[in-house]
């Protein structure tokens, strides 16, 4: 072998900050700050999909039935208050919230799957989950999605009654 030849390892390293070990790390941080550090918490009320009567054709439910709360830690951002005129109806008020949910610790720790319609309790109002997001992704990895943004807007009473 000459002098400016060199030998490449059959097997090359693994890429840098995306193993298993890395992942699992920004888990355990993202968990520790957003239970211990921000501690904001929201009562989350998912739909029983064994019990609610769904369409058959358009897959709606006039009566839902909710499983009990589920107490989950996440990073809630207030999105807006606005007024609307509606012809006809006059004005009408909405109140919107961004709640960030730390995804594997939703599915791997609390078994939970964040879908739209279920509901939050967050301080003293009910906002249903009407649209849902997966916008980040850890170190720019394709399908490793960290987080859920759920855009809620708060229920009009009658709508949702925990009780």
């Amino acid at each position: 072998m000459a002098d400016n030849e060199w030998d490449r390892n059959k097997n090359p390293p693994p890429p840098l900050f995306f193993g298993e070990k890395e992942r699992n790390l920004v888990k355990q941080v993202n968990d520790e700050l957003i239970e211990k550090v921000i501690g904001q918490q929201i009562l989350y009320y998912p739909i029983d999909l064994r019990t609610t009567q769904f369409h058959e054709l358009y897959g709606e439910a006039v009566q839902k039935t909710y499983l009990p709360p589920i107490r989950v830690y996440a990073l809630i951002e207030w999105r807006t208050d606005k007024t609307d005129y509606m012809n006809g109806f006059g004005i009408d008020r909405l109140w919107e919230i961004s709640v960030h949910f730390h995804k594997r610790r939703l599915t791997e720790d609390q078994d939970l799957f964040v879908r739209e319609g279920d509901f939050v309790l967050y301080g003293d109002h009910y906002y249903e989950i009407v649209n849902l997001s997966e916008p980040k992704v850890l170190f720019g990895q394709a399908g490793k999605e960290f987080e859920i943004e759920a855009t809620c807007r708060r229920a009009r009473k009658g709508v949702f009654d925990a009780t």
